[in-house]
């Protein structure tokens, strides 16, 4: 979950203008600017409810925050050509040292309220995201190789970011999105991070939440769904080739539903109109719906692997129980459970075969960047056994489970998010296998909202055992997370104690910092490959199945990407250009 940033001396030109108004370009959309129509809802769902709608504190993928700001920041991905471009940005020119970024925004952007969006708003987003009190998930992002990137304002619309040093991916750091300083910056002068903490909660009023996105907020019912309509500012200076303005939806809708299951009847029973197939068995559904009659759609099936990871992670910062702490921090310890982690039955149980084993954490969309000499702990019982022998579990009780020494069950609590069937699945199937070895897991699944609130503690003392969960988006410069990889960072989620504890973690975070200032494209991925090997041998996170990524939408949803873009890491589809005939 890469998130990003900002950039004196002589300047070289070195990005485009598109002017004042952002054209989108005709290869983004598999329609006509001439054939498309205006008006309608585009509906989905989602299995949890949201935790908030202030971007500063949510950290969730798909959170509220990401729908109404989903269109871009300074500069957007360009899907068709793998290059990041200026958004709102119209130009911007870098030094020759590569550390001055100087960015000029286009003229006429404006905020869902009204208000024009200017480089205030770009430097009061810089200044929360990197104030520590406020724990944005932004944060890392924000500082190369612990030095913070500086930010000033020249005028109105033009924004400066000097970085510390040589970066590949500035373009990405400096593509982040503008907070409303007619807003935020009253409360942050006067009350600080604990002001913006306290702020644009579940229960604010939705004429208060400011949007630069296509669509803004309407409402939410905890339960029920999120309402979101279309922005009308956001179409004066975002248009199709034609000159018409965008979205052309009037809105879209959300729907909360309690699982998986609920959300692919949803689907089928004609209540939404887009669902992804997780596995074999719901592709197995929509494809004989759509075969039957029943469901008019399209169907992508096996477009790749997933852009996203799914691990078991094990909290070292257990101060309050000690022989947990210490169980977790032992290399054997987590070795074993890897080889207790049988991913050929994860793969064929829980996705029908559609999915491959994984054991890295690039995801393996990212094909080339992903380690060929990983360490592999593959599924084995007598080997997890000898490992839990040298971790101290040498004896049996009398239930059948390991004990130390000092009279410790080789035992602890797994949680994931209730819903979520698939991640369910995996839980009870790893549970299983660690029975076979004397490990005793108690699988306790809680909602989505606790588990990241557990996920995301920090300190010496955070109150759970293992989590099971998954990570998404990222760089595509260098797929390696900021926030991920190195010491201290928000989501280095096995360690929250703001501290290297071993020495390999030292090691990685010397290494990330290494190739994020490596220009050189063979250079950077043979050092995330370094980076990955590194961890692959102590199993921090125990690395699950990448399922293969399928698509589906009702037919009467136009204007997604031509089908060669539509891939596991672009997705199908821009909602700016989605269009119902």
């Amino acid at each position: 979950m890469k998130k990003a940033i900002l950039a004196t001396a002589a300047l070289m030109l070195a990005g485009s203008a598109f002017g004042q108004t952002f054209v989108y370009p005709d290869a983004w959309s598999s329609s006509k600017p001439s054939e498309v129509k205006e008006g309608g809802v585009y509906r989905t769902s989602t299995i949890s409810d949201y935790k908030t709608l202030n971007p500063f504190t949510a950290a969730e993928s798909g959170n509220i925050p990401q729908v109404i700001t989903d269109a871009g920041g300074m500069f957007a991905y360009d899907p068709s050509t793998g290059e990041y471009i200026p958004y709102m940005a119209s130009s911007y020119t870098v030094s020759k040292d590569k550390l001055v970024w100087t960015m000029n925004l286009r003229k006429g952007m404006k905020w869902s309220d009204g208000k024009p969006i200017i480089a205030d708003d770009f430097i009061t987003a810089f200044k929360i995201n990197t104030d520590e009190d406020v724990g944005a998930n932004a944060y890392d992002g924000f500082f190369i190789n612990d030095k913070p990137i500086k930010i000033k304002k020249i005028d109105a619309d033009t924004i400066q970011a000097i970085l510390p040093s040589v970066v590949a991916d500035a373009i990405e750091v400096l593509a982040y999105s503008p907070a409303p300083t007619h807003v935020f910056g009253p409360v942050y002068a006067a009350k600080g991070a604990a002001g913006i903490k306290a702020m644009w909660t579940l229960n604010t009023p939705a004429e208060q939440i400011v949007s630069d996105g296509a669509f803004k907020f309407k409402s939410y019912k905890p339960g029920e769904r999120a309402e979101f309509v279309a922005n009308q500012y956001f179409g004066e200076w975002n248009k199709n080739s034609a000159g018409k303005s965008l979205p052309y939806l009037d809105g879209r809708t959300i729907a909360i539903v309690k699982d998986v299951t609920a959300s692919l009847a949803s689907y089928l029973n004609g209540d939404t109109d887009a669902f992804s197939p997780a596995n074999a068995d719901q592709l197995r559904q929509v494809k004989g719906a759509i075969d039957g009659g029943k469901l008019k759609a399209v169907l992508r099936a096996n477009v790749g692997p997933a852009a996203s990871s799914q691990w078991i992670v094990f909290n070292w910062n257990q101060k309050s129980n000690p022989s947990k702490q210490a169980m977790f921090r032992d290399d054997n310890f987590r070795r074993a459970m890897s080889h207790l982690t049988n991913r050929a039955a994860m793969v064929d149980l829980v996705y029908g075969g559609l999915a491959q084993p994984a054991y890295s954490s690039v995801y393996a969309a990212f094909t080339q960047w992903v380690s060929p000499d990983l360490k592999k702990f593959d599924y084995n019982v007598e080997a997890a056994t000898a490992l839990l022998a040298k971790a101290g579990f040498t004896k049996k009780n009398s239930d059948g489970y390991l004990v130390n020494k000092a009279g410790k069950v080789a035992e602890f609590d797994l949680t994931t998010n209730s819903g979520n069937n698939q991640r369910e699945q995996l839980a009870k199937i790893f549970a299983d296998e660690a029975k076979k070895a004397g490990v005793k897991v108690n699988f306790k699944p809680v909602d989505f909202n606790t588990l990241v609130t557990l996920l995301l503690s920090d300190g010496d003392d955070r109150k759970f055992d293992a989590i099971l969960l998954g990570l998404s988006g990222g760089g595509r410069i260098y797929p390696l997370g900021d926030n991920v990889e190195p010491c201290g960072t928000n989501l280095h989620s096995f360690n929250k104690s703001g501290k290297c504890l071993a020495a390999w973690e030292t090691q990685v975070t010397a290494l990330f910092a290494r190739g994020k200032q490596e220009l050189d494209f063979k250079k950077r991925v043979a050092i995330a490959q370094q980076i990955q090997n590194v961890q692959s041998n102590y199993q921090a996170w125990d690395y699950l199945v990448s399922p293969n990524v399928h698509f589906s939408w009702t037919s009467n949803i136009k204007g997604e990407y031509p089908t060669a873009l539509q891939t596991s890491i672009n997705g199908p589809r821009n909602l700016e250009t989605t269009w119902l005939q």
